[in-house]
């Protein structure tokens, strides 16, 4: 059944009245297989927006490409990396650079989502853990969101904060809050595919849940690839390969007239 590609009306309306789910997509293929699962949002790379094909993989999830601001450069750059991809189709764009900069963007009315709470491009600030769990940080989380209300943008990224932080802070503010390990109080909850699948080798965050193993498939194609490759070494040491099938053989009497020419030259 198809589903017709939200706006951020659309977003904004569903506040409060169900749980988005939202995922980090890399690929086309996860892409795909988020548009066909019913997933609602994904954040992709701003190459998968950007190629042509894209949305006819993923016609109607709300996709919000997204890169940290230090690799997109100033308040001008970012503002041209946002018109680009608005261009080829993208709903929102994440931004975690000021709010100087968020407010351009939505100036030239470009969608944009900020990020509040643990932010990993900031990480050399707080460390990679919980924030808001005094009642100071808590209110610090309250502002930061007000700013980027004033700002003009139309959600946030908050992740790992207390469940009744982020609940309070959701039901005290028009915008569209994503929960990356803050609870249902939230509009949407937010994982990485990678985590879903089990590709994830490394660290596996408390708020990830794992539905398959990716990682033992892939390992065990690698073993297979190498098993293969191993072989057709084989097959070449030994003249196996190539057999008389996977060559082609010239006419008898083109070859006896090229042998002719060879040997008279």
């Amino acid at each position: 059944m198809s589903r017709k590609r939200p706006t951020v009306a659309d977003l904004r309306a569903m506040k409060g009245k169900r749980q988005l789910t939202m995922l980090r997509v890399l690929t086309m293929d996860e892409a795909e297989a988020a548009e066909r699962a019913g997933v609602d949002i994904v954040s992709v790379p701003p190459e998968l927006v950007l190629d042509p094909q894209y949305r006819d993989a993923a016609p109607s999830l709300f996709t919000m490409p997204g890169d940290n601001f230090y690799e997109i450069g100033t308040a001008d750059d970012f503002v041209r990396w946002a018109f680009r991809l608005y261009k080829a189709s993208a709903d929102a764009v994440y931004c975690s650079a000021g709010f100087a900069t968020v407010k351009r963007l939505a100036d030239d009315n470009i969608p944009v989502i900020g990020h509040v709470g643990l932010i990993p491009s900031r990480a050399t600030w707080t460390g990679f853990k919980a924030v808001g769990k005094t009642a100071d940080s808590a209110m610090q989380i309250f502002e930061a969101v007000k700013q980027y209300e004033a700002a003009g943008a139309i959600g946030a990224e908050i992740e790992v904060v207390p469940v009744e932080v982020a609940k309070t802070i959701s039901e005290r503010t028009s915008l569209i809050m994503l929960s990356m390990g803050a609870g249902t109080g939230c509009d949407a909850q937010y994982l990485f595919a990678d985590d879903i699948l089990g590709q994830n080798r490394g660290h596996m965050p408390r708020h990830s849940k794992v539905y398959r193993n990716f990682a033992a498939e892939y390992d065990r194609l690698q073993a297979e690839r190498i098993a293969a490759f191993s072989e057709y070494v084989a097959d070449v040491n030994s003249l196996a390969y190539p057999e008389d099938k996977h060559v082609v053989h010239m006419d008898p009497d083109q070859l006896g007239q090229f042998m002719e020419k060879i040997d008279a030259g």
